[in-house]
């Protein structure tokens, strides 16, 4: 394989050749070379809020787009333009709460908890450590660890990577957590994944068999059972959780793209479509969710992976 790699500059004097991070605690500088970057299709630029943004091209003309604010991918073009990822209108990018939408980060917890709602990886700053192009395709690597922010609400020392790499027709992710603290951790994690769709023309096949924890009519007592159907729909209101699902799911998007959800290591899935509670979008999205919903344990010095791989025909 034919890799070419770059190294990140420091404290760069000009934007956009630095990219300004606050960060809790302190103070990060990071910075991409447009320049170096536009040969490896990495560009690293100002979004949304005056948020970091990477953007990544393939040479088919495929695009993605990540804000380090979160770890959170934004975005998923096709070469025909068409964005398959969805961002609620009612998205809020100003490095506070987290970004509605796209690809967030739920980490170290999923759903309610003994800390906030989904943990706090989607609302603190990922630091990008390494860009390369791999036979064409660009490849980014961002990184997170504790900080007095983390250990105020999950006293635990960790180190995170999030490898995403974007291909013509494909868009891959890899997420390594590793137990960098002297006393072992559990946690449980997911990616919340919005797709673009019409929801009531939407639908994913591959998840019969599978045992089932439905939300619906009441989250904090989850219904257990077993789906039964080839294929699940979004009639309504849709909440539920599927434990040791399929590593291979296809979701129709109800707007003309038939898209596969390949895992390794994310044992569960999780559908959610709010219907009413979020009428101004409801319409427009399904999130198919790869998820860890038992925790998963580690010692010091273990390390935990997962990898998502999402594309088109």
């Amino acid at each position: 394989m034919a890799v070419v790699s770059m190294a990140l500059s420091v404290n760069n004097p000009t934007f956009p050749n630095r990219c300004q991070i606050n960060r809790r605690g302190g103070m990060a500088f990071a910075s991409l070379s447009n320049q170096k970057g536009a040969s490896l299709g990495v560009r690293l630029t100002e979004g949304e809020g005056n948020l970091p943004k990477l953007v990544l091209s393939s040479p088919a003309g495929s695009e993605a787009e990540i804000y380090l604010y979160g770890g959170c991918i934004t975005s998923w073009k096709v070469p025909s333009g068409k964005d398959l990822l969805f961002v609620r209108p009612d998205a809020v990018f100003n490095g506070k709460k987290p970004i509605s939408g796209g690809v967030p980060h739920c980490f170290p917890q999923f759903g309610p908890g003994p800390i906030q709602q989904h943990g706090f990886a989607r609302n603190v700053d990922w630091t990008l450590v390494d860009s390369e192009n791999a036979e064409g395709s660009p490849v980014v690597t961002m990184e997170l660890k504790d900080s007095p922010y983390s250990r105020a609400m999950w006293d635990f020392s960790f180190h995170a990577l999030f490898k995403v790499t974007l291909n013509a027709k494909s868009l891959s992710t890899e997420l390594t957590v590793k137990n960098t603290d002297s006393k072992a951790f559990s946690f449980s994690t997911a990616l919340h994944t919005y797709f673009r769709a019409s929801a009531s023309d939407a639908s994913v096949k591959g998840l019969k068999g599978s045992k089932t924890l439905n939300k619906d009519p009441d989250p904090k007592n989850p219904v257990e059972g077993r789906e039964e159907r080839d294929v699940v729909t979004f009639p309504g209101f849709v909440d539920c959780v599927y434990l040791d699902a399929s590593s291979e799911l296809q979701l129709d998007n109800g707007l003309g793209d038939l898209i596969s959800i390949k895992n390794t290591n994310w044992s569960d899935a999780v559908l959610w479509n709010p219907y009413l509670q979020m009428e101004a979008c409801y319409k427009d999205f399904v999130c198919v969710e790869n998820a860890k919903i038992g925790s998963v344990q580690l010692e010091p010095e273990q390390t935990w992976t997962a990898v998502q791989h999402l594309s088109t025909a």
